[in-house]
């Protein structure tokens, strides 16, 4: 702990770009996944919790849709805490607020108590994913910035997307509370490990009058490269979203497969995006962050029109051709998300928890929807082609949100409000 301390703990003049640590790495892994994990690891268990219960598709959906809604307000709240009271406090009291929702899941009797011991581990659990983003903009230049998120999602991926395989067999074997036994116990591990080896990293930079979360939010959204950026990263989200919410039903209701094989299926989405984040930390030094988001734009666009087109003629009751076009759509994935997260959180650097929150709720609540409608299209048609158009029309306007809103010398733009930012720090110090 204390040498991660001394590496990085330096806040009145911060030292940037130094290697990550693997105890940080590893760190910044576990408090990012404690949430997408809790996600997918219910997901191939949905069918099963529908006929537990005696409840429609719809209903039981609500475990994931409210689930991101959780995740959606625990970013608006825990990025502005964390910019106001510190990274580490805010951090333990969420995952361990995530480890108590997810005992009371086990002992949950009714849907609506299910449903509502979801949101607060979603609310708790999502306080990782938030100021990790928050951790890697104190401890990092805006250059370096997307290759680190990559490198933090592509290790928590080989976790992320077994998920849906594990939550499937552990259902099968020993029944769906089974699931939350392991989320109680792997939050409990993550909130030990946090408060043993985390050191604060958050600048203790003095606030000018009338500062706060609501002057960072309005100098935030009236910048165009920032709501820009946002967007793009939202949309692109959001096809992941929407192919998640429909993806059982299409695979389980439509194609006759059991949970499991789903699950197996859902796998290889995370390894394209696994592997889409490793091309991303290995090219990011060597081009811009906009270049490395058009690449991402077309390839998204590209495998989404593919997919369509192999519904279209007929080729909609084999996984292997749904699941084959969509980790080319997953790989692309990783390129704009992490490069659009990036260009949003070094907006305003003082106020990186803050960005982070916006972008997560924005994220959240906009995928909440998605995933809902994705359940929708899944569990409402015999085949997969209307949840093909959907997620070809997201990834049109992904790239319709970076053409019309992110100024072309969006970089220029970028390091100028950054520099402006450090100017105020400065002559508050």
């Amino acid at each position: 702990m204390h040498g991660l301390v001394g590496r990085y703990a330096a806040l009145d003049a911060p030292q940037r770009d130094l290697p990550p640590s693997k105890l940080l790495l590893l760190l910044l892994v576990l408090m990012t996944g404690v949430a997408p994990i809790s996600l997918y690891v219910l997901v191939p268990a949905l069918p099963v919790l529908a006929s537990d219960f005696g409840s429609n598709i719809s209903i039981v959906q609500m475990t994931v849709s409210l689930f991101m809604v959780g995740i959606a307000c625990s970013q608006l709240i825990m990025g502005p805490l964390s910019d106001r009271f510190g990274r580490r406090p805010v951090l333990i009291g969420g995952v361990t607020l995530a480890m108590i929702a997810s005992i009371g899941c086990i002992f949950a009797e009714t849907l609506p108590q299910l449903i509502a011991a979801r949101f607060l581990q979603a609310l708790g659990g999502a306080s990782g994913m938030v100021i990790s983003r928050a951790i890697i903009r104190d401890l990092y230049s805006r250059d370096r910035i997307s290759s680190m998120i990559s490198l933090v999602i592509a290790v928590m991926m080989v976790a992320q997307m077994l998920s849906p395989l594990i939550g499937g067999l552990i259902e099968t074997t020993f029944g769906w509370r089974a699931i939350f036994y392991l989320m109680a116990f792997a939050s409990l591990m993550v909130t030990i490990a946090i408060a043993v080896a985390l050191p604060e990293t958050r600048r203790r930079v003095p606030r000018a009058p009338g500062g706060g979360f609501v002057a960072d939010a309005k100098s935030l959204i009236s910048t165009r490269a920032f709501v820009g950026y946002v967007l793009c990263q939202v949309l692109a989200s959001s096809i992941i979203f929407t192919f998640a919410g429909g993806g059982p039903y299409v695979v389980v209701t439509q194609m006759g497969r059991s949970s499991a094989e789903y699950g197996a299926w859902f796998a290889t989405s995370g390894l394209a995006y696994l592997l889409g984040n490793l091309c991303c930390v290995r090219f990011a030094p060597r081009h811009s962050l906009e270049r490395l988001m058009w690449f991402g734009l077309v390839l998204q666009f590209s495998g989404a029109l593919l997919n369509l087109t192999w519904g279209l003629l007929g080729y909609n009751q084999q996984p292997s051709w749904l699941f084959g076009t969509h980790m080319l759509v997953t790989f692309a994935n990783a390129f704009v998300m992490s490069n659009a997260t990036a260009g949003a959180i070094s907006i305003r650097p003082q106020a990186a928890g803050t960005a982070s929150g916006l972008m997560g709720f924005t994220q959240m609540g906009f995928g909440a929807l998605c995933s809902q409608f994705g359940a929708w299209l899944g569990g409402h048609f015999a085949t997969p082609v209307p949840l093909n158009i959907a997620i070809l029309v997201l990834s049109l306007a992904c790239a319709a949100s970076m053409i019309f809103l992110v100024p072309r010398d969006g970089a220029m733009v970028t390091e100028e409000l950054i520099e402006k930012a450090e100017e105020e720090e400065s002559a508050l110090l």
